[in-house]
């Protein structure tokens, strides 16, 4: 039993954050957070090619001529 206390007490984190994803798989909730995920790098990028728009049509010109 002193055993199973100091397993539980070194690993509390891992248990809990197992015990959450086995929760986030059973509930699908996984398809909401790579959802939200994918919406915010797609912010980011468009936020960076509005301030640098020059920029990047220079870098996708010289990417299409490469091709």
């Amino acid at each position: 039993m002193d055993n199973f206390k100091n397993f539980v007490s070194e690993y509390k984190g891992g248990i809990i954050g197992g015990v959450i994803a086995i929760i986030i798989l059973c509930t699908r909730l996984y398809e909401l957070i790579v959802g939200i995920i994918l919406v915010i790098i797609g912010i980011f990028i468009g936020n960076y090619v509005q301030r640098n728009k020059y920029d990047v049509k220079e870098k996708l010109k010289n990417f299409i001529d490469r091709m």
